[in-house]
């Protein structure tokens, strides 16, 4: 329990400082893709509709956007796309990538209107890595800050293979953070209607949380991790509180079987994990909790806004519940200072809350 020093010290923070949003959302206009997409590759556009989306309107005003920041206390957000994430499951290279570009033009443009506070993280389609490779320099030149793939690859196109190494070692060098977004790529989500019942319960939770656990494995334990020592991952919207468990699991069974069942790399996974990989959270009670003496250097507080799950309006209140017990230096790390320090970011000046 937060002791009354603990309480003011977060409320100070809360009050006087710049606090920013690790995943936030734009929502993109229904027909963006229909009124851009040419003729010859809207065969394979899914129709997309704005169920959960929540609409309020900074999610689709860019102009309003600092106006619903600053009544939860935000003074800046890392931001990613709503509509597309169903376009990770799209099985047409081609076409893929022409829905990318304009999704990450529409994201360009959004973040135009508040450039000292809202930074975009475009879309990388990965049929094809040279061009994936060209798309990450594009969009690095447009002033976006890293790269979102699917999280769940097609299964011939695993992480563990090398098909990604041109992708992985563009990114290392322009310093471009690759994001892997829950609901991305080839999982339950590309199907609609795909879950009901308690199936639904189930995909929430468990099919998620296998999802984020398989790719992180794979990264670590094809040897990713160790060849590019530069490349930065950041898991978004997995929450944080599974995390030390399984990678203290990994541990522990690397070093049984080390003689019977060596592994391509010399460290132990939690070595990787801390180096290069980072979490986004942000209704996590337990996970806040082991923020105390773990990750306070890999996690990142976010809001979702403006998605129904979200925090916003009361972004506040659920920090001090669930984080109102660490020290200010690493409750800053973890509002501020890891995004900032992730994405090489100026931090922006506070936004009072109103």
């Amino acid at each position: 329990m937060a002791t009354i020093t603990q309480a003011n010290n977060v409320r100070e923070i809360l009050a006087t400082e710049a606090i920013i949003s690790s995943d936030s959302h734009i929502i993109e206009p229904i027909d963006l893709w229909d009124r851009q997409v040419p003729a010859s590759l809207k065969d394979h556009l899914p129709k997309l509709n704005r169920a959960g989306a929540d609409d309020k309107p900074g999610g689709i005003d860019a102009t309003q956007r600092v106006q619903e920041m600053a009544r939860d206390g935000v003074s800046g957000e890392v931001l990613y796309t709503t509509l597309a994430l169903r376009l990770f499951a799209v099985e047409d290279p081609a076409s893929q990538e022409a829905y990318f570009r304009i999704g990450n033009d529409y994201m360009a443009e959004y973040c135009a209107a508040a450039p000292d506070r809202l930074w975009g993280i475009p879309m990388v389609s990965c049929y094809n890595i040279k061009n994936a490779v060209k798309e990450l320099e594009r969009c690095k030149k447009m002033g976006m800050v890293g790269a979102l793939i699917w999280q769940v690859p097609p299964e011939h196109l695993r992480f563990t293979g090398n098909h990604y190494d041109e992708l992985w070692e563009a990114a290392e060098a322009l310093d471009m953070p690759v994001n892997l977004h829950i609901l991305s790529g080839f999982n339950y989500s590309r199907l609609p209607a795909s879950s009901v019942g308690i199936e639904t319960h189930r995909n929430s939770v468990n099919t998620k949380l296998h999802d984020a656990m398989t790719a992180v494995f794979d990264l670590i334990f094809s040897g990713v991790a160790e060849r590019y020592p530069r490349l930065k991952f950041v898991l978004v919207e997995n929450e944080i509180g599974w995390i030390p468990f399984v990678i203290s699991q990994w541990d522990r069974y690397v070093q049984r079987f080390a003689q019977r069942r060596p592994v391509p790399f010399k460290e132990l996974p939690s070595f990787y994990f801390n180096r290069q990989f980072y979490s986004t959270f942000f209704n996590d009670p337990p996970g806040g909790h082991l923020l105390s003496f773990w990750g306070e250097g890999n996690c990142m507080w976010s809001n979702d806004y403006p998605h129904g799950n979200s925090t916003w309006p009361g972004s506040r209140q659920v920090i001090e519940r669930d984080l109102g017990h660490l020290a200010p230096d690493s409750l800053r790390k973890i509002l501020r200072e890891n995004v900032v320090d992730l994405y090489h970011l100026k931090t922006p000046a506070p936004l009072a809350a109103v």
